[in-house]
């Protein structure tokens, strides 16, 4: 009997678990079996590893191999196993040196000709990896650059299994192969447009301003052709760089779900989401077989997710937008198991105000009848609008209006008001106005209860609910930040009133 150890790591969500990887080689017929609970891709491991194994020079040991990821308990997913396996059969079979192998986390998916291919998802499980004590690492050579984003953590790139072999003392020539590039899709390089593009829209631009300053969820309605597309593209623009430990969150998100590129290193600009409203419900909040993987609302993360033409889409994807919209992640329950990926995202939602779009303005003519318009709109339901913090109307603009103030010129009065709201909030835990409890704020108001009497009578009246006087005070704290006020004033209140029900509230 023979034993061979190695180690790997398991990722459920962003939350990596160190898996021991053990090889049991007992002389009887030849046979090979992946015990604790591995998928369907990780179980055909065991054709891929008997194929590089042999490609790479290496003897295959014929006798009965099982091997076991433990903890047996937690679901596997994926091809990141095949290396740690490869490794831990060599090492049983005294191929190479055990105790090498043993205090080293392997990943990396293998080729039948023995090369190292590339795994999603290698920053969070070499992060959780330096986390348990276990700093030293092989990965292929297309993850090397982002597995060294990782403070702390020894890194080893491979291009073969013939290459990490020889490195465990193994008899074995290693070929000249040429490493296997990480696939990553084509990210857009033009350059983030700026704020001056937009023509007019004064009162929507003091919106968008608000909403940078603040974090706050945005609510555009206007007819076609007034710029609320032009409004939301340029929000990123107008938000500060992300802080290290925001920056590790998103990249490691992004790793997660193939499409981030480690040349760039660690992502520090604000992420832009903008799905088509014929995305599923699974493509804008995550879903999949198996471990379920981080959809558009966790790769905004930090930045902006857009819902263009927000009524068209369908009111399953717009109802699971509740959950992460008032926690900021995404909990996503399946057979295999329970992911969490963070969500804290600025959501901005643009619509028509009928299905036609010509309800407003003049010399048009609106087609729809009073039912299409209800239903077109009712889709918006009142649970999710009532966590949307700034709801503005956007009206036409002239050609003759003249552009407006850059986005660097905007984006320095959203720097100051974030640095005064992030003073006040200094050892909280909160970063900005719209993670902030209505309680804390409140307490802070002081005695004077004409800040929120106008609040008071917008409850009475049903047109405002506890949790939207919450959201109210919020904005006006932004307002306040913006002004360079220390608390906010009756005015700054009675202005975010009017910008959280369009200016039916009062």
């Amino acid at each position: 009997m023979l034993l061979g150890h190695t180690r790997s790591v398991c990722l459920v969500g962003l939350s990596g678990y160190v898996v021991d990887v053990e090889a049991h080689l007992a002389p009887s017929l030849p046979a090979f079996t992946l015990v604790g609970l591995p998928d369907a891709a990780l179980a055909e491991a065991r054709d891929r590893v008997r194929a590089a194994v042999t490609s790479s020079g290496l003897p295959w040991p014929n006798r009965r191999i099982t091997v076991n990821l433990s903890p047996a308990a937690l679901p596997k997913a994926g091809s990141a196993f095949d290396v740690a396996i490869a490794v831990a059969i060599l090492a049983g079979a005294g191929l190479v040196e055990p105790r090498a192998a043993t205090a080293t986390v392997h990943l990396g998916e293998l080729g039948l000709d023995g090369r190292l291919r590339p795994v999603r998802g290698v920053l969070p499980a070499v992060a959780a990896a330096v986390a348990a004590g276990l700093p030293r690492v092989v990965v292929p050579a297309g993850n090397v650059a982002e597995a060294r984003l990782v403070p702390g953590a020894d890194v080893v790139g491979a291009h073969c299994l013939a290459e990490i072999a020889a490195r465990y003392g193994a008899d074995v020539d290693v070929p000249d192969a040429d490493p296997v590039a990480a696939l990553v899709p084509p990210r857009p390089t033009a350059d983030v447009p700026d704020l001056a593009d937009v023509i007019g829209q004064d009162a929507a631009r003091a919106v968008l301003e608000v909403a940078a300053a603040g974090g706050h969820h945005l609510l555009m309605v206007g007819p076609p052709g007034v710029g609320k597309t032009m409004l939301a593209a340029r929000l990123p623009g107008l938000l500060p760089d992300l802080d290290e430990v925001a920056a590790v969150e998103v990249t490691a998100v992004h790793s997660l779900a193939g499409v981030f590129d480690p040349a760039d290193g660690l992502l520090r600009r604000p992420p832009f989401e903008n799905p088509h409203h014929t995305a599923t419900p699974a493509a804008v909040v995550g879903g999949g077989s198996g471990i379920p993987r981080p959809g558009a609302a966790s790769r905004a993360h930090r930045g902006v997710l857009f819902l263009d033409e927000a009524p068209e889409f369908q009111v399953a994807v717009l109802q699971t937008l509740r959950q992460p919209l008032e926690h900021g992640e995404v909990v996503l329950h399946r057979s295999a198991g329970i992911a969490r990926y963070p969500a804290r995202f600025q959501l901005v939602l643009a619509a028509n105000p009928c299905p036609c779009g010509n309800s407003v303005g003049k010399g048009l003519t609106c087609t729809c009848t009073p039912h299409q318009r209800r239903r077109y709109f009712g889709k918006l339901s009142g649970p999710l609008l009532d966590r949307v913090d700034l709801q503005v109307d956007v009206v036409p603009a002239r050609s003759s209006d003249r552009p407006g103030e850059s986005s660097a010129v905007v984006a320095e009065r959203v720097r100051r008001a974030r640095a005064a709201a992030a003073h006040r909030l200094a050892g909280t835990g909160w970063s900005t106005n719209a993670e902030v409890p209505g309680g804390w704020l409140r307490a802070r108001l002081g005695p004077d209860r004409r800040l929120v009497r106008a609040l008071d009578d917008s409850v009475d009246r049903g047109t405002l609910s506890l949790r939207g006087v919450d959201r109210v005070l919020r904005v006006a704290w932004t307002l306040a930040d913006l002004g360079g006020r220390d608390a906010p004033s009756p005015t700054d209140v009675g202005a975010a009133l009017d910008l959280r029900t369009r200016g039916h509230g009062a």
